[in-house]
């Protein structure tokens, strides 16, 4: 049974001008939202705190997916579906995919968009991490022009991020020719599909035939307040010799990164030993 619903105004802008224009003459009055997969969860709790929306999900704009030579640019509107059946992205950015894959029911996938995903801003969400591990940038826009952030600087703290009042978020990028990595991508839930992830871990690393760690990338949700670019751990496995010594201790590092919390899923140590678990899992996995 729905609980009493308040008043919503929602307006739909014809172009990604007009929204712009909204958002700059009214800065933090209204707020976007494209699928609204997310949204209407706690609307029809009636605990949706906002009460203007612009509906963005009919701006094509948002819904390119441009291939180009050194990067693929995914429009904010592009579905977890588009993400999925999308050849270049099945081929370099495969965790991505795997996401794309995990996130809710197929109707949510057909329906659900990556920038609503980012936007929301939850720390469970299933993109980040993958799009932590690729390095992605953000860009945004406003009447004022383009910035373009990485992503491992876009979450400040719980449900907050580097996204002003007048900016939309208006495409991932992706860059391409990472040259031969190895890729790993695992959530782990109460059920294997459409569960809220427990800790989720997405990691790309390059290994060179003497097994010494040329880079590495780490990303996780459900291990604190805000997706988490494992940075301290990146640096302690870079340029090392993958080992099984060395791999102990990354666990250990990993352990004292994390800072997750207990909730109704899980509990705070159940995550702190699942995420070093996870870590060794994907270090193992490595093969030259």
């Amino acid at each position: 049974m729905r609980a009493f619903v308040p008043e919503y105004e929602m307006k739909t802008p014809e172009s990604l001008n007009e929204t712009l224009q909204i958002l700059a003459r009214h800065p933090g009055e209204w707020k976007v939202f494209a699928g609204g997969t997310d949204l209407m969860v706690v609307f029809e709790t009636g605990k949706l705190a906002h009460k203007k929306y612009l509906n963005i999900n009919h701006i094509p704009e948002l819904k390119e997916l441009l291939v180009n030579e050194e990067d693929v640019l995914i429009g904010a509107g592009c579905t977890y579906r588009q993400i999925q059946d999308n050849p270049v992205i099945q081929k370099e950015f495969p965790m991505l995919v795997d996401a794309a894959k995990l996130t809710g029911a197929v109707a949510i996938q057909n329906r659900g968009t990556i920038g609503g995903n980012i936007a929301n801003m939850s720390p469970a969400a299933d993109t980040p991490p993958a799009l932590l591990a690729y390095d992605a940038d953000i860009i945004l826009l406003s009447t004022k022009g383009y910035r373009v952030l990485s992503y491992k600087y876009f979450h400040q703290a719980y449900k907050q991020a580097d996204l002003r009042p007048s900016e939309i978020i208006m495409a991932v990028r992706l860059k391409r020719n990472q040259g031969m990595t190895h890729d790993y991508y695992r959530k782990v839930g109460t059920r294997s599909a459409q569960a809220i992830s427990k800790v989720c871990m997405a990691a790309t690393a390059s290994v060179n035939r003497h097994r010494k760690i040329e880079w590495i990338h780490i990303g996780y949700g459900s291990v604190g307040p805000i997706p988490l670019r494992a940075i301290r751990t990146e640096h302690f496995l870079f340029q090392k010799e993958l080992t099984p010594e060395l791999i102990k201790e990354a666990r250990k590092q990993i352990m004292t990164e994390v800072t997750p919390i207990d909730d109704i899923r899980s509990d705070a140590v159940y995550r702190r030993e699942v995420a070093g678990n996870l870590l060794v899992e994907f270090l193992e996995s490595i093969k030259v």
